[in-house]
C-alpha cells in the first residue's frame, strides 16, 4: 500500500503499530489546527477593535514568525472573511476537536483549549456556519467582539 499512497500523499508516516494511534495522531493534528484557528480569530479582533489594519497584522505575522501555510491560509479567510467554498467544513472540525476531547478523558489528558474550541463550534453552527470552512470560527469571534 506504501507506493500507492506515497502517490496521492506529500508524506506517508508510520506512526505506529495499532491502526488507533494513527486515528489519534490524526485528530491531535487537526486540534492543532482548531487552536490556531482560534488564535487568530481572537488576535484578529483584538487588533481590529484597537483600530489596526487586520490585513497589514496578518501580512506582517504570517510572513515573520508565523510563516506556515496554517497561519498563511487561514489566517487570509480570516481577515477576508471568506469561508466559502469550505475546504475542511467547520462540522468536520467540531468533529475532531470533540474527539480529541473523548481521547483526553479516555488516556485522563486535561484538554482545557479544546472545550473552548468545541464551544465556539457550537456557537458557530447555532450561527448557521456547520458548513461553512471551519476558519468561520475566525467570522464567530469578530461578531463577538462587535467587529
Amino acid at each position: 500500500m506504501r507506493p500507492l499512497l506515497e502517490h496521492f500523499a506529500r508524506r506517508v508516516e508510520v506512526v505506529g503499530e495499532a491502526p488507533e494511534e494513527a486515528n489519534l495522531f490524526k485528530i491531535a493534528g487537526n486540534f492543532m489546527l482548531a487552536s490556531a484557528i482560534e488564535s487568530m480569530g481572537e488576535a484578529f479582533a483584538l487588533v481590529r477593535k484597537g483600530g489596526i489594519d487586520a490585513h497589514a497584522f496578518h501580512d506582517v505575522l504570517s510572513n515573520t514568525l508565523f510563516a506556515c501555510p496554517v497561519y498563511q491560509g487561514y489566517g487570509a479567510a480570516i481577515v477576508n472573511a471568506k469561508f466559502e467554498p469550505a475546504g475542511f467544513a467547520l462540522k468536520l472540525g467540531m468533529k475532531d476537536v470533540r474527539l480529541a476531547l473523548d481521547a483526553g478523558r479516555e488516556l485522563f489528558v486535561p484538554l482545557p483549549l479544546a472545550s473552548l474550541v468545541f464551544d465556539h463550534c457550537i456557537e458557530a453552527t447555532v450561527a448557521g456556519l456547520a458548513d461553512k470552512d471551519w476558519s468561520s470560527l475566525g467570522g464567530l469571534l469578530a461578531d463577538r467582539a462587535g467587529l
